[in-house]
């Protein structure tokens, strides 16, 4: 793994520790020579990740709509900023250019990017590994959410599998490194259809 894909907030948040896995994230990946891909902000968690990369010397890579970047919310320091004209292109970026995902606490972005990227991976169209990082618990619900689809015929076993989780980033990306997506012909029984 070259290249890590953070999905995060581009709020803080209210607990303390969402600060501190932001900033464990971008030190290990400085650490370990995988570059950080994200979305190119200055605030929130976005900002603590790549600043945290940054400080330990690491290469930091930011995608960003132009409207975004006219209303001064791009991180100006970072190893290379694209500036792209839709959010359409800036996820079509951060996808080409990471080897696999992680999920952050964060909202409604954060959720749709990630969602997206592992729905990639179930219909074939990557073979990426997807993850969460599931810190003080945070993303507790969108896992049993995903064990539910399971129960409910919705999703099948190994497509929930697509989805790691763990609360201590330094597993999580040993993780990562070491995960094969399974190729899986078919997204949906035939029965289904």
């Amino acid at each position: 793994m070259r290249r890590l894909c953070v999905f995060c907030g581009s709020s803080p948040g209210v607990q303390a520790s969402y600060g501190q896995a932001a900033d464990d994230m971008g030190s290990l990946l400085a650490e370990r020579g995988i570059e950080l891909v994200y979305g190119g902000g200055k605030v929130g968690l976005m900002g603590r990740v790549a600043d945290a990369c940054l400080r330990q010397g690491g290469r930091v890579i930011g995608v960003m709509p132009r409207a975004l970047v006219e209303k001064e919310i791009a991180h100006q320091g970072l190893t290379k900023l694209h500036v792209v004209e839709s959010m359409h292109e800036r996820k079509a970026l951060m996808a080409d250019l990471a080897d696999a995902f992680v999920a952050m606490p964060g909202g409604y972005g954060t959720w749709e990017e990630f969602c997206e990227v592992l729905t990639w991976s179930q219909l074939g169209l990557q073979r990426k590994a997807c993850a969460v990082l599931n810190v003080s618990g945070y993303y507790d619900p969108l896992l049993a959410m995903a064990d539910r689809a399971v129960h409910q015929g919705f999703l099948r076993d190994v497509h929930r599998e697509l989805m790691l989780a763990d609360a201590d980033p330094g597993r999580l990306l040993d993780r990562l490194t070491n995960y094969t997506v399974p190729i899986v012909d078919k997204w949906m029984d035939r029965a289904a259809r």
